[in-house]
C-alpha cells in the first residue's frame, strides 16, 4: 500500500474547492487511461460539500459523464427516499445535475428492498464483482478514487473502532449493526475493497478531528483507528484544513499553494 501523503489548505471552503479541482482531474486522466473511471463517493459533511462545489464549478463539463461509474463507500441502511440516505444527499449535491448514465449509478440496497442488511451487502458484493475487470485483480473495481472522510473517533465509511466490521478480512461488503452513530444499521465496504482502490483520499476539516488525524497518521493500527488503514495500492492523500492538520508534526504536513 502507498505512503499517505498530506497536503494543508487555510480552510473548509479552500479544501473543499481543492478536493473538486482535483476531483475533476483525476477522472479525466483515468478516463484517458482507460476508457472510464470509477468513483467511490464518501457521505457526511465533507464528502457532500465537495459535491456541491464541483457542480458549482464550470470544470464540471471537463469530464465525460457519460463514462463515470459511481459507488458508494457505506450507506444507511433506511428507505431510498430518507434524507439520511448518502445516495439521496449526493444526488442533490451533483449526480441529478450531469448527464450520468443510469446504470452507471450505483446505489446500495436501501430498506425497500424488503432484504436485510446482511443480505443487501451480498447484493453489493456481487453487483461490484460483476463490473471487476481482470486487471483489477479483486473481486472489486480498482476506485480511481476512493473519497472518505473521518469522524472524530477515527472511522472511516461504517468501519467504526471495535465493531466486528474492522475484523473483516475476506468479504468486500458487510453490514453493520449497532453502529454508535444513528441510524444503528448501515451497509460498508471492507479495508479490501478500499484498499483495492488505486487512490484514496482522506478528507477533514475543524479542531476536533484533530486528534484523530494524528492517530491515524502515527502507529496506530486500522483496528483502533480505521482511519489507519485508508490507503491506496498507488497513491493515499490526506487532505485537511488547518484545523484538522494542527495536531501533526511538521514534517508530515505540505502546505498547499494559495
Amino acid at each position: 500500500m502507498s505512503t499517505p501523503e498530506v497536503v494543508v489548505h487555510k480552510d473548509r471552503d479552500t479544501l473543499a474547492e481543492a478536493v473538486a479541482a482535483r476531483l475533476v482531474t483525476a477522472v479525466v486522466e483515468a478516463q484517458s487511461a482507460r476508457g472510464s473511471a470509477h468513483i467511490s463517493l464518501t457521505g457526511g459533511t465533507d464528502g457532500i460539500k465537495v459535491l456541491a462545489v464541483l457542480n458549482a464549478s464550470p470544470s464540471r463539463d471537463a469530464i465525460d459523464w457519460s463514462t463515470v461509474h459511481v459507488w458508494w463507500g457505506d450507506e444507511r441502511y433506511v428507505a431510498s427516499d430518507d434524507p439520511d440516505r448518502n445516495e439521496k444527499q449526493a444526488r442533490e449535491a451533483l449526480l441529478d445535475h450531469v448527464p450520468l448514465v443510469p446504470a452507471h449509478v450505483h446505489p446500495m440496497p436501501s430498506t425497500d428492498s424488503g432484504l436485510s442488511a446482511d443480505e443487501a451487502a451480498e447484493v453489493y458484493a456481487a453487483e461490484l464483482k460483476g463490473h471487476s475487470r481482470p486487471e483489477d485483480h479483486a473481486e472489486v473495481p480498482s476506485f480511481d478514487v476512493t473519497l472518505l472522510g473521518m469522524g472524530p473517533d477515527g472511522h472511516i465509511n461504517s468501519l467504526f473502532p471495535q465493531l466486528p466490521a474492522v475484523h473483516e478480512t475476506r468479504r468486500w461488503v458487510v453490514g453493520v449493526h449497532g453502529s454508535p452513530k444513528p441510524p444503528p444499521v448501515r451497509i460498508t465496504l471492507t479495508f479490501p475493497a478500499v484498499q483495492a482502490s488505486r487512490e484514496v483520499w482522506l478528507i477533514g476539516d475543524g479542531e476536533a478531528k484533530a486528534p484523530a488525524f494524528r492517530m491515524a497518521l502515527s502507529d496506530a493500527g486500522q483496528i483502533a483507528v480505521p482511519a489507519a488503514g485508508a490507503r491506496g495500492r498507488e497513491r493515499t492523500l490526506v487532505l485537511l484544513d488547518e484545523g484538522a492538520a494542527s495536531q501533526l508534526p511538521p514534517e508530515l504536513r505540505r502546505i498547499a499553494s494559495p
